[in-house]
């Protein structure tokens, strides 16, 4: 009997791939035409419409001579390395607590993973009343007697980054825990008893032997913390407006007022143009480590 021929690779599948076309077509008609449009018109000075009078850098020398901007670019550092790593840390650590098969595991996960749930919108207006001076813990504490208490973050210009930090990390950790319990549960248990034979302590087995084997779950788990630390909006929106002062503000509310409160479309688009600078950072390394490793290895 004859072998059957394959089609060939451009026809395998040819369902599939003509499904997709009007995906792929979107993508670049929006996304990539969109973004080359910001590019673009970043170099012009539109103001409240777009005009095609093209200023070279002026209006990247703008931005970066700006304070709102560098005060802005400074918090961003701040709260994108606190989130990345307390992320990591903490929702690792509650997704290995609860991996010890504990009872009512599905309450807990559920109470953890919660939060995510809730807009940042909710969340940002939730941690606004629970961090008042007046209404939240630092009035609790003084009703306890403890007169001398004070916390009030959000009032502080030089700790404010910290308390948005705190209402992000309560909404996001439990995402996290979710997405390194799914890693440790696909551990082989063989692994587990291999090392508790061998006599090695149980942090030493989670450092050098389970945390390389959930590498692709940390990268993802990276890529998801480093998108939502660029684009933080709602949370410094809902709890300071930016304030006090500027003291909070962050690139995506700094573009969003240049471009519909200060009605300066060039300067918006500028410091567009910048944030995606810093998504293709951290798209970059990741696809680099998805796709160029995995090549290296076939």
């Amino acid at each position: 009997m004859a072998a059957t021929r394959r089609p060939p690779t451009l026809f395998r599948n040819l369902n599939a791939k003509i499904a997709a076309i009007p995906m792929i077509l979107t993508a670049l008609v929006v996304f990539v035409g969109g973004t080359a449009w910001t590019v673009v018109y970043s170099f012009t000075n539109s103001r409240l419409l777009p005009r095609e009078k093209f200023v070279g850098l002026d209006q990247y020398e703008r931005l970066w001579s700006s304070n709102k901007w560098l005060i802005s670019i400074e918090n961003l550092f701040i709260y994108g390395i606190c989130s990345l790593v307390l992320s990591l840390v903490i929702g690792f650590v509650l997704a290995a607590l609860l991996d010890q098969k504990i009872r009512f595991e599905n309450t807990f996960r559920t109470i953890l993973l919660y939060p995510f749930a809730l807009s940042f919108i909710v969340t940002g207006l939730v941690w606004q009343w629970i961090l008042n001076p007046q209404f939240g813990i630092q009035a609790v504490v003084r009703s306890l007697g403890f007169e001398s208490f004070s916390f009030d973050p959000l009032y502080n210009p030089d700790i404010v980054i910290y308390g948005i930090l705190i209402a992000g990390l309560w909404q996001s950790t439990g995402l996290i825990m979710c997405l390194m319990l799914a890693g440790l549960r696909g551990i082989d248990e063989d692994i587990w008893k291999a090392a508790r034979i061998d006599g090695i302590p149980m942090w030493k087995t989670y450092l050098f032997i389970v945390i390389p084997m959930m590498r692709p779950v940390f990268i993802t788990t990276l890529v998801i913390i480093a998108s939502g630390i660029v684009r933080v909006y709602d949370l410094v929106v809902a709890q300071t407006s930016g304030g006090p002062g500027i003291s909070s503000e962050v690139p995506a509310k700094y573009v969003y007022d240049a471009m519909f409160l200060s009605q300066n479309l060039g300067q918006g688009f500028a410091g567009s143009t910048m944030m995606l600078l810093a998504v293709i950072i951290v798209i970059v390394p990741w696809a680099y480590l998805e796709f160029g490793g995995r090549k290296r290895h076939v």
